[in-house]
């Protein structure tokens, strides 16, 4: 099958019966794409280079000696596998002290599915480091490369432990190509941002506020602001009324009224959207929450485009509901008043029960 985007009315986009998510099913990966590949190093470990800039408009990467060898690498990328019938091309790329963004293109059809190629620039990585520092006495290479030896001699690769596993995500239109690019040379900047608060981007085990037990992440004191509404906007809602409604939420979010929302439907997602990029305050229900923290990736997590802008700045509040919230009997209550003994464990049982846990948390 043939990858290449076909042209709409509205711009280019995959073909319609392929499936948006990570590895997607019907995604012939031999054919032409675009890869955002994202490749951790072992433990999260700082092997490639430390973060420079005392501001964050002015952070940097200063990559060690290895960072420098595997940036090298990854930029030979096209040209080693060229004689090998690969016709690619790097986009855009990043190598950040602990992982590296790589954006890539596969222009023509390839001899074989492009993980191969991820898998054998990895291969290429880790026999490097083993080939020049992996046996190193000392720490004339630098002390980062050689204290990581100790991890290496577990896990025998640079990578996190699977060598045939990498974070990959096709991109489809031209649009999601910009923002990747954008988000792939924000990384600094927002790296810079992440150390600089870190208590807006710690996880929050075990809080309670009006009953409701629950995770979070970002500005907790969002809950102590006067006056806090919810935000629930009906499927049923014409863009009219949606228009209508965003307009008097951005006038009482100017006003100091801090919105609580499951961002559900459109017209809520179409809100909240608003009210963050307009630059005022939000507390937002997830419907998928945070890695558990028994997750290798617990301590890293951090939510992703405006969110992360929000969180940054202290105006936005991340809250998920712990289980048994959604076993409440006042919950149970006023959901089957509104839709009837539906099943708890469908979608719209479970919407329905943000939607009131969302209510209490504005009270």
């Amino acid at each position: 099958m043939d990858n290449k985007p076909t042209r709409t009315p509205n711009g280019w986009r995959r073909p319609l019966d392929l499936k948006r998510h990570h590895k997607e099913k019907h995604w012939d990966y031999k054919g032409r794409g675009i890869y955002h590949i994202i490749l951790v190093v072992a433990e999260h470990y700082p092997l490639l280079g430390h973060l420079a800039g005392e501001k964050p408009e002015e952070a940097h990467i200063e990559l060690t000696e290895y960072g420098e060898q595997v940036l090298r690498l990854m930029r030979d990328i096209p040209d080693y596998y060229a004689p090998k019938g690969y016709r690619l091309k790097i986009i855009a790329s990043q190598v950040m002290p602990d992982h590296i963004h790589l954006l890539l293109q596969a222009v023509e059809p390839l001899p074989q599915k492009i993980g191969a190629v991820i898998r054998g620039f990895k291969s290429a990585c880790t026999a490097l480091y083993k080939r020049e520092y992996g046996c190193r006495k000392d720490a004339a290479k630098g002390k980062d490369v050689f204290r990581f030896s100790r991890i290496f001699a577990r896990t025998e690769t640079i990578w996190e432990p699977d060598i045939a596993h990498y974070h990959e995500r096709v991109v489809h239109s031209y649009d999601q190509i910009q923002r990747t690019i954008n988000y792939i040379k924000d990384n600094p900047r927002r790296l810079a941002m992440k150390r600089a608060n870190p208590e807006l981007f710690r996880i929050q085990e075990e809080i309670e506020y009006k009953g409701i037990k629950a995770r979070a992440m970002g500005n907790r004191f969002l809950f102590d602001y006067p006056q806090k509404e919810v935000l629930r906007c009906s499927r049923s809602m014409t863009q009219e009324e949606i228009e209508r409604r965003l307009t008097a939420c951005l006038e009482d979010a100017a006003m100091g009224t801090v919105y609580v929302s499951a961002a559900i439907s459109e017209g809520e997602k179409r809100i909240c959207r608003a009210i963050r990029e307009g630059g005022y305050p939000i507390v937002i229900l997830l419907a998928e929450g945070f890695p558990k923290e028994d997750n290798p990736h617990y301590p890293y997590y951090k939510p992703n485009g405006v969110y992360f802008e929000a969180c940054a700045a202290g105006k936005l509040l991340l809250v998920e509901a712990d289980e048994e919230v959604f076993e409440m009997p006042e919950i149970i209550e006023q959901v089957t008043a509104k839709i009837g003994d539906v099943p708890h464990e469908t979608k719209r049982w479970r919407f329905m029960a943000m939607n009131e846990i969302a209510e209490r948390l504005s009270q």
